[in-house]
């Protein structure tokens, strides 16, 4: 028996993001680096898929499981389960795995790591093997059907239809499991876009433009970060809704600008870039690594006027009132519109979380809208979904404030080409 050692890596990765709750980008960058030497392009791109693909559908993946298995899902054997959802996300997502290959493999890797449970192993794949998940299409309450179908928490598809239609929602958790599309923002700090066009065709990267002027999409590349225009700071990777959101901050040259929740920085360049490199923007986080990287971000794209520190947004701090000509607040929320690339936030959050991030929330932009200039215009936004993290907030903060008012709301609902986001602009009068 010879078992194949990608598969025994991801199945490794799996156990521990399952048992120990590890983070999956984490779990997979230790194991990667740990192997590195034994693992090809091809593999990391293997194992990466497995993993992230059995994180983004696990529920829909269980289903099928518990579906042509005797034994409770919460019975089997966590290795053994594991091994099942492998066998299963190749069986049912990977098109150019042959099925029977995925059956084997998972088979052999059961005979190290649960012996006595081959023949149901081999048996459940092999029902799977012959199964359309898309038969979970002809469930009829409709929140059961879309919580299967698209792998999404029944309290996530509820939350999610009190504020949209059926079809809406139904898209939205689509989109979710789908892969993110690769976007970068050319820094014309540093370069055109013409130069960066030229650049990916002499490499051959294919590439395609977008309705964002600073915006490429980048087909079928992976390591981005180790491409030379990544390294000396004529690119950086960023979602073209999140590119919109300092956009509609504007922030010009000269200007004095606060971004409260800065980390890891990619909004925070973007406004340095907006203002030509000329100003000041204060940026915070409320954790040293992260403003870290704030710093690392700015310096690999030679910006200058980026001056991070840590500090917490929830704390009102009497000397900045009436100080910053703009201020964006990306507030921390629960990432509803970002599922399809951080996929662990649909089984890390719960329902109960909503009062507690809200709080927080509201405290930021309370203190933060005290810190505009007259005339100055702050920009609240969320890579979150649902009106409490959203409307809601900024609705409660200056329904009873006469000096500001609400000059642009929008929600950015996630779909093949953009991440979900809420913005609110808000300008101070008096």
């Amino acid at each position: 028996m010879k078992i194949d050692f990608v598969r025994e890596i991801a199945l490794k990765i799996v156990y521990d993001i399952d048992v120990k709750k590890g983070y999956s980008n984490i779990v997979v960058d230790e194991y990667l680096n740990k192997n590195r030497e034994r693992l090809n392009t091809k593999d990391i791109n293997l194992i990466s898929e497995i993993v992230y693909g059995i994180i983004q559908r696990k529920l829909t993946i269980d289903t099928i499981i518990q579906k042509y298995s005797k034994i409770k899902i919460n019975k089997i054997s966590k290795w053994i389960l594991n091994i099942l959802r492998i066998g299963a996300y190749q069986i049912l997502f990977l098109d150019k795995i042959p099925k029977s290959a995925a059956v084997n493999e998972s088979v052999n890797l059961t005979k190290k790591y649960g012996y006595k449970s081959v023949s149901f192993v081999n048996a459940v794949l092999r029902k799977i093997q012959k199964s359309d998940y898309e038969e979970l299409n002809k469930i009829k309450d409709n929140i059961q059907r879309i919580s299967k179908l698209y792998s999404m928490p029944e309290w996530i598809v509820e939350k999610f239809l009190e504020q949209y239609n059926i079809k809406q929602v139904e898209e939205i958790c689509k989109y979710s499991v789908s892969k993110p599309k690769l976007t970068i923002r050319i820094n014309t700090l540093k370069t055109t876009k013409q130069e960066i066009i030229k650049i990916l065709e002499e490499k051959d990267i294919e590439y395609k433009e977008t309705i964002l002027e600073d915006f490429i999409y980048l087909e079928k590349i992976k390591n981005i970060s180790q491409l030379n225009i990544f390294k000396n700071g004529l690119i950086t990777v960023q979602d073209m809704g999140a590119g919109k959101i300092p956009k509609i901050l504007a922030p010009k040259e000269d200007e004095i600008v606060l971004d409260a929740c800065s980390a890891p920085g990619g909004k925070t360049t973007y406004l340095a870039q907006l203002m030509k490199n000329k100003g000041k923007i204060i940026a915070w986080d409320i954790h040293l690594h992260r403003v870290n990287l704030v710093e690392q971000t700015a310096k690999r794209m030679g910006i200058q006027i980026i001056n991070a520190s840590v500090n917490d947004a929830t704390i009102f701090k009497e000397e900045l009132v009436s100080k910053f000509d703009k201020i964006l607040l990306d507030v921390p929320c629960l990432g509803l519109g970002v599922m399809k690339r951080k996929p662990d936030i649909k089984w890390q959050r719960k329902k109960e979380d909503i009062e507690q991030i809200t709080n927080i929330q509201k405290s930021i932009l309370q203190n933060c809208l005290k810190y505009l200039k007259k005339d100055g215009e702050l920009v609240y936004s969320t890579c979150s979904i649902i009106k409490e993290e959203n409307q809601d907030i900024v609705q409660s903060v200056i329904k009873n404030e006469k000096d500001y008012e609400k000059v642009l709301e929008e929600t950015i609902l996630p779909n093949e080409i953009n991440d979900g986001f809420y913005i609110s602009k808000i300008k101070r009068k008096l």
